[in-house]
């Protein structure tokens, strides 16, 4: 695809409804005729569906696209299912983190690429990123795409990008006090280890001058506590955003920091009620389902991400995008189910982080006889479980056990954080 500019990423986003759904119809079309019938997962599950389609809705009765589908065999070193063409036109190699299952393979073409990373310009849009910025990758190298399309998004864009790749977090400190980055990119668990880790060794990560945290990988960015914690330590705004390996970036974050845009020029999102399961209504808590428009070697048509969201289509600015309202809330296969009691992650995350004494926790859930039990640990500077288990009761309806836990017991993370264990039996 040819490269936009920012006014026209601008223009796009403030389509009317009805323009941008014919613009996405309008694609979808396209990107149908280039990849099939030689895709072979999506020639034989679309193969009794008329075409062209005539209506979103209309699409939005053909079937998803789950997960399992795509996982390819061990045998082909688990490249996903979903790619259209032979091995030999693709030139990009990114695999899953495998963090709910072995990791997946995806191949991208050139031009997949020069999608993904026009996907990746309305991230940098929204944070304000220009060629004057310094940004500091606080990743380490691998097949992750993460990483990748952030640093060729960012150089692309002309900004100095200064790869950590290696490097211990005690480095990429002396790094940042050394070559004075503006833009510090990574998870929100590594941003708040970061200023741990400082403090431990004298450097305060809000003098280094960064003035803004890229942060994606988990729920965090938007979730108010967590935002409000990390911009007071790095006295810096934190800007969200989103994607996978599976579907591309589609998400960045508002400006404000209410949540997440859907890029819809080149995303079709849908969203299904957790309730019922049919068309979510705004304001409701729902599953994302993915449709990228770009990507024509590694397509996904209704993939089920299992990210829970809550859509709204209220619009106070210019933007008519889909928003978010928090970001990810986490996902459904995350979510514990607790004496009848739906907890998400994030929903801890964000009350445990307005709590500025609590340096790191991790959650179980487990059972005693047939009752469930949610236990907390937490590296807490004051010692007051009591406090913090009054706080849980109030805010999620349970009795929760909090335990304190001496400083630097629990296990840290640079990326994914996985503070959430559930050791109930499944029948």
């Amino acid at each position: 695809m040819n490269p936009t500019t920012t006014a026209e990423r601008r223009r796009l986003e403030s389509l009317a409804r009805v323009e941008l759904e014919r613009y996405q119809l309008q694609r979808l079309n396209a990107l149908l005729n280039e990849v099939l019938p030689a895709n072979s997962l999506y020639a034989q599950k679309f193969e009794r569906l008329k075409r062209p389609v005539e209506s979103l809705a209309e699409y939005a009765q053909w079937p998803f696209t789950f997960k399992e589908e795509l996982i390819g065999p061990a045998s082909a070193g688990g490249v996903a299912r979903n790619h259209t063409w032979p091995s030999q036109r693709y030139s990009r190699f990114h695999q899953t983190s495998g963090t709910s299952g072995h990791p997946m393979v995806l191949l991208d073409t050139p031009d997949d690429w020069r999608w993904f990373l026009e996907c990746w310009q309305y991230v940098l849009d929204g944070a304000g990123i220009t060629s004057d910025d310094r940004a500091l990758m606080a990743f380490s190298f691998g097949p992750h795409i993460g990483f990748w399309a952030g640093y060729e998004a960012l150089t692309s864009r002309g900004a100095l990008v200064i790869a950590t790749g290696g490097m211990s977090s005690v480095q990429r400190l002396e790094m940042a006090r050394q070559h004075s980055p503006t833009v510090v990119c990574c998870t929100p668990s590594y941003a708040l280890h970061l200023a741990e880790v400082g403090a431990q060794n004298s450097i305060d990560v809000g003098t280094l001058g960064v003035r803004l945290l890229l942060l994606a990988g988990e729920p965090g960015g938007s979730i108010p506590a967590v935002r409000e914690k990390l911009q007071s330590l790095w006295n810096a705004t934190v800007h969200d955003h989103c994607g996978a390996t599976e579907t591309g970036a589609w998400g960045y974050g508002d400006p404000n920091g209410k949540g997440l845009h859907v890029i819809e020029t080149e995303f079709i999102a849908e969203f299904l009620s957790l309730a019922t399961g049919a068309a979510a209504q705004d304001g409701e808590e729902a599953e994302l389902v993915i449709t990228n428009l770009g990507r024509a070697g590694c397509p996904v048509f209704r993939y089920r991400t299992g990210d829970v969201v809550c859509p709204t289509w209220k619009f106070p600015g210019a933007n008519r995008f889909v928003m978010l309202d928090g970001g990810v809330l986490g996902r459904n296969d995350d979510m514990l189910v607790v004496r009848g009691v739906n907890v998400f992650p994030s929903s801890i995350d964000h009350i445990l982080r307005s709590f500025p004494e609590i340096v790191e926790y991790r959650a179980t859930v487990y059972k005693v006889s047939e009752m469930d039990r949610l236990r907390i640990e937490v590296e807490d500077r004051l010692e007051q479980p009591d406090r913090l288990a009054g706080e849980f009761h109030l805010r999620l309806g349970l009795r929760v056990e909090v335990e304190a836990v001496p400083l630097g017991t629990l296990p840290r993370f640079d990326g994914k954080g996985r503070r959430f264990i559930d050791q109930r039996i499944r029948g």
